[in-house]
């Protein structure tokens, strides 16, 4: 029996472009998203729209509106629109402080994991192997010491969410270590957060209410005025330092604890 050809392996070119697909697909319906407004959704003047049916939803079918939520927020992450303070507000307000916490933690995880796992496969090997010396130091230091340094930027919001996703892959972290630290990190604002939601049922119901009266009188522009920056007051700021705080506070003491390494005798 006469075989036929082996079949002929894709090229290293085609290779790289397959791994380049999920980033591209990611970035594709991020400007989707974008051009088609959906972005406008992720406000608190839409809360102020749309509380009443989604008090609704939550109340017919619980389950259903979870499930709804985590599965939106996911996506929001995974694809860095701006909006996740928004949506764990709306955690809060829909499933209550604690619900609305371990809904708005697992869905910011998993969208944060998901980009993770994307940029890894599509970038992750092509930069360890281009990478330079700088480059090359930092990804050890970074391995060496990743949980430390991904709950210290994820605690200290000096950089933004979206670039603490995607830098851990890039420098070959742990998938572990990276889901862990992220859990971790994010815990104390989504905490405070959702806490905030929680009780924001009788704010909206007065701006929207204040917009109502606003267009009856045919005043102009009638638009909601409450933002997010609203409740960035320094009581918020110092109890999610604290917060912050106490969660590096085991790392902090494991490193006083650490023994200094010995000193070497001059020759």
């Amino acid at each position: 029996m006469i075989e036929g050809p082996a079949p002929r392996r894709p090229g290293p070119a085609l290779r790289r472009w397959r791994r380049l697909l999920p980033a591209a697909a990611v970035a594709a319906a991020m400007v989707a998203a974008l051009a088609l407004g959906g972005h406008r959704y992720l406000s608190l003047a839409a809360l102020v729209d749309h509380h009443a049916a989604l008090e609704a939803l939550v109340a017919s079918h619980p389950l259903t509106a979870a499930a709804v939520f985590v599965a939106g927020y996911a996506a929001v992450t995974a694809l860095s629109l701006p909006g996740a303070a928004v949506m764990t507000l709306l955690g809060g307000l829909l499933f209550g402080w604690l619900g609305g916490t371990l809904a708005s933690l697992v869905a910011a995880t998993a969208g944060a994991t998901a980009v993770f796992l994307i940029a890894r496969t599509s970038f992750g090997d092509d930069l360890a192997r281009r990478a330079g010396g700088t480059l090359a130091q930092l990804a050890g230091g970074f391995q060496r010491n990743a949980l430390s340094y991904l709950l210290f930027l994820r605690l200290v919001p000096a950089f933004p969410f979206w670039l603490v996703n995607l830098v851990p892959a890039l420098l070959g972290v742990r998938l572990s270590t990276y889901v862990v630290a992220t859990a971790i990190g994010i815990l104390p604002a989504t905490l405070v957060f959702a806490l905030i939601g929680s009780g924001l049922g009788g704010t909206l119901k007065a701006e929207r209410a204040a917009v109502a009266a606003c267009v009856a009188r045919g005043g102009a522009p009638c638009e909601v005025t409450l933002s997010v920056g609203d409740f960035l007051t320094p009581g918020f700021i110092a109890g999610l330092t604290a917060l912050s705080v106490l969660a590096l506070l085991p790392l902090l003491v494991k490193r006083l604890r650490r023994p200094a390494a010995p000193a070497q005798r001059p020759t």
